[in-house]
């Protein structure tokens, strides 16, 4: 079995993450997307070519696409050229012709794939890879007056301080410092040389290497690029009064997240003020800052 990951459709719909990295060099579970998927693909059995070297043969996967393995080799195994989408009718992907629409079937899967367009559909993605591990692995040091719960990984040379709670899945990258007294939740993934101060809570986020995320913060459902600093006491706000969705502006269009909770995404170097508040959605834009007790209703891209 082959297969050739395509580039991403519209990789700037994912800005801020994406202003200054290809999709593919997103972060998932403290992996590039590009090399996740490609192992992943191999595991399965799948030998990774060019597209340039593609056969008929050949299952087409454009890289922005969250694709069950059961999924794909249903795709493989049709004796036909075929194009594999969702329920919701996205292409997930495509073998036997050029062009998805000339193929002969039409596969529905029923299975979690969704299409990665938004930056909260790599928070999906981080969601769902993080469920599947099934192991703790504890490299680094962890004090005994931490409580840790669920499956944590933890890398080489980081420390988890007295009184940190962690409720997994958790991955948190080598050389990182958490707590005292923090507490990590959710699906959330930290990156290396990362900092999270004393009574700091994350829950359900993505914050990407070198990041310092200051005492008395609240990070919620939230994606923070690398080089960020957020002064003590800035918190993302990630549910909205109504009990809605949240909107999201993308190129000047409100979008349904299709998400009860969802926080901020910043992109790499922010620093925010101390006491900056966030509301649900907005994006930040590369190397901004806000001034201390700042309210950011709207995005500062």
């Amino acid at each position: 079995m082959q297969a050739s990951l395509l580039p991403p459709r519209n990789p700037a719909l994912c800005a801020p993450i994406t202003a200054n990295r290809e999709l593919g060099a997103c972060l998932i579970a403290n992996l590039p997307m590009r090399d996740l998927l490609t192992t992943e693909l191999s595991r399965a059995g799948f030998q990774l070519v060019d597209p340039a070297d593609a056969c008929p043969r050949t299952i087409r996967v454009p890289l922005d696409n969250w694709i069950e393995l059961g999924a794909m080799l249903l795709l493989a195994r049709n004796p036909n050229s075929a194009r594999l989408c969702n329920s919701d009718g996205h292409l997930l992907a495509w073998k036997g012709d050029d062009h998805p629409e000339e193929c002969l079937d039409h596969i529905i899967t029923d299975a979690v794939c969704f299409p990665v367009v938004y930056p909260w559909d790599l928070l999906r993605m981080n969601e769902e890879v993080l469920a599947m591990m099934d192991e703790t692995s504890l490299l680094g040091d962890v004090s005994p007056l931490a409580t840790l719960t669920g499956c944590v990984r933890l890398g080489k040379g980081s420390v988890i301080h007295p009184g940190t709670v962690i409720n997994g899945p958790v991955l948190i990258g080598p050389n990182s410092q958490i707590g005292p007294n923090a507490y990590i939740r959710g699906a959330t993934s930290i990156g290396s040389n990362c900092f999270v101060g004393n009574g700091a809570e994350v829950k359900n986020s993505i914050i990407y290497n070198n990041t310092y995320v200051s005492r008395q913060c609240y990070v919620a459902d939230s994606i923070i690029g690398a080089h960020v600093t957020l002064g003590a006491g800035t918190c993302t706000e990630n549910h909205r009064h109504d009990g809605r969705n949240h909107l999201s502006m993308i190129h000047g269009r409100l979008i349904d997240t299709g998400r009860v909770k969802y926080g901020a995404v910043l992109g790499d170097g922010v620093r925010t003020g101390v006491n900056t508040s966030l509301e649900a959605g907005v994006k930040i834009g590369v190397a901004r800052t806000t001034k201390p007790g700042s309210y950011v209703g709207k995005d500062m891209l």
